[in-house]
């Protein structure tokens, strides 16, 4: 494969889609990139793409504010029209959006080889949009690249060994990511010293689950603010989810911030004691930076972190989450354990994409 095109519709996709095209260039490989515009995002301007070393997309769809399924719709429609035109050799999707989804619809129905990124995960709740959607997006797919030995597991179990697919495990180009960025973040995040940040925890809420279930939030607020009457609770959050709370009368004593860009965020996991969260990359970012994680959910993806006492599941149970903020307070763990790849995950895997 010489000529991909790689579709991406958030912003966590185009820094997931950078590690692969700092490769594409360095083979000789041509890509272009589709933004669905699934996800807008003030943050992405041109400055976005400057220091964050990304391709500009060649196409914009502009496709957001709308249902799942008219998304996912509109979507189809558009890319299509691009794979008719541009007649690549190859499709590169990443994850478990509805751009993921609709990207690897239009081009199997095309008959253009798919080749999906962060193959073979399973939260094994299909009330999650998002495991709808990867799994449709694995069996679709040609190349199937899975960032761990449980992903592998995941396919192989669904009997993606009978299929006429490739699957190679080849890490997280997640760790790709935060360490190609670590050094950029240190010189141009100023986050620590404006917020006069010292001893803190790093807590995040996102997931519809949580944020749209008033039970759950008030779980979760509640808990926060109980951590936050010994450390600092420091949460970038949403305006979206600031209203819920308003509306609700869910009153939060810790520190609420602004969402933050990619290298703000990258020091405030480097400079945190602990981190708490419902983001599946956080998770894993967590663990990048050397920090043990709480997850706000009743599974993750990421099993091998908490297989290993990185992380600890706790779902919104304030109980839960007090005793995990209690054990990680005093646990000592050892994070050179290649989980996911050592930052080499995009380079395996443009090497097996020439070999298509």
């Amino acid at each position: 494969m010489h000529n991909i095109i790689t579709i991406v519709g958030a912003r966590p996709q185009f820094i997931k889609a950078a590690t692969l095209s700092r490769q594409f260039i360095k083979y000789g490989i041509n890509e272009k990139i589709i933004h669905t515009g699934q996800h807008f995002d003030a943050n992405m301007s041109e400055v976005f793409f400057e220091e964050m070393d990304i391709p500009t997309p060649a196409y914009n769809l502009n496709i957001n504010g709308v249902t799942h399924g008219a998304m996912t719709g509109k979507m189809l429609e558009g890319i299509e029209k691009i794979l008719l035109q541009e007649q690549p050799d190859g499709v590169l999707v990443f994850g478990d959006t509805n751009s993921t989804l609709a990207g690897s619809l239009a081009a199997s129905k095309l008959c253009i080889p798919v080749i999906h990124v962060e193959a073979g995960l399973r939260s094994f709740n299909m009330a999650m949009p998002e495991e709808i959607n990867r799994i449709l997006t694995d069996r679709i797919s040609n190349l199937l690249f899975c960032p761990t030995d449980t992903a592998v597991q995941n396919l192989k179990r669904e009997g993606f060994d009978s299929y006429q697919v490739q699957i190679v495990k080849n890490g997280d180009v997640m760790q790709d990511a935060a360490l190609y960025y670590a050094q950029k973040a240190q010189e141009k995040s100023r986050i620590i010293s404006q917020l006069g940040l010292t001893d803190f925890v790093l807590a995040t809420i996102h997931r519809q689950e949580n944020t749209d279930d008033p039970v759950k939030l008030q779980a979760i607020i509640s808990g926060l603010n109980n951590i936050n009457k010994m450390v600092q609770v420091v949460v970038p959050l949403h305006p979206r989810t600031r209203n819920i709370l308003q509306q609700m009368n869910i009153k939060p004593s810790f520190t609420i911030i602004e969402p933050v860009g990619y290298f703000d965020m990258i020091m405030l996991l480097k400079h945190c004691k602990l981190v708490v969260t419902d983001s599946g990359g956080v998770q894993k970012e967590a663990f990048f930076f050397g920090k043990h994680c709480i997850t706000l959910r009743e599974q993750t993806e990421w099993i091998e972190l908490v297989e290993h006492g990185f992380n600890r599941i706790v779902g919104t149970n304030t109980d839960l989450l007090q005793e995990a903020f209690q054990y990680f307070s005093s646990k000592q763990s050892d994070f050179a354990v290649d989980l996911y790849g050592n930052g080499r995950a995009a380079e395996v895997a443009v090497a097996e994409i020439i070999k298509n």
